[in-house]
């Protein structure tokens, strides 16, 4: 059995996320989202509700051989902990690649795991975890962007502060 890797802080999961697992599903026997964190990233989710909606995502989406689990440390680590024969990594476009391959360079130098990039589905390449979160701040129609789940999620987390009233000088 081939198991891949999907890492990613999934801050909140997308349907863009999905999409990819899906089809690195159509690529491999198993699939795990590793739900992690980056240091340099603020989030507005903790790690435990970041976990809670990939797997429901994943529940939802109804494809066997996905699943979703926490990750601390590094990734390779996970990966022979997982015996995962690869990574995958999504690409929206350039910028994305430019990014991407030192990490893949680097997994690959620390311990020959390959990195499978699939190219985003043109339809969800707009799609960021960070835009969405932008969007929802300023309660805009995210339901096409998440899961109902997430968007629900989403609308009580990143919902815009109530103006308070302003004051009557007397």
């Amino acid at each position: 059995m081939t198991t891949a890797v999907y890492p990613g802080s999934f801050d909140p999961i997308t349907l863009g996320h999905l999409d990819v697992a899906r089809r690195a599903r159509g690529l491999f026997d198993e699939v795990i989202l590793a739900v992690g964190a980056n240091s340099s990233k603020s989030y507005l989710f903790d790690s435990r509700q970041r976990l809670d909606l990939a797997r429901l995502a994943l529940q939802e989406a109804g494809v066997g051989g996905l699943r979703a689990e926490p990750m601390d440390g590094l990734l390779v680590d996970f990966c022979a902990e997982h015996g995962a024969a690869a990574i995958v990594k999504g690409l929206r476009g350039g910028a994305d690649f430019d990014v991407e391959q030192p990490m893949a360079l680097m997994n690959r130098h620390l311990s020959g795991v390959e990195t499978v990039f699939l190219l985003a589905d043109p339809a969800l390449a707009h799609v960021a975890s960070s835009l969405v979160k932008d969007v929802a701040r300023h309660a805009g129609r995210i339901d096409d962007l998440v899961p109902a789940h997430v968007a629900a999620a989403l609308a009580s987390r990143a919902a815009p502060a109530s103006t308070p009233a302003p004051t009557k000088e007397i």
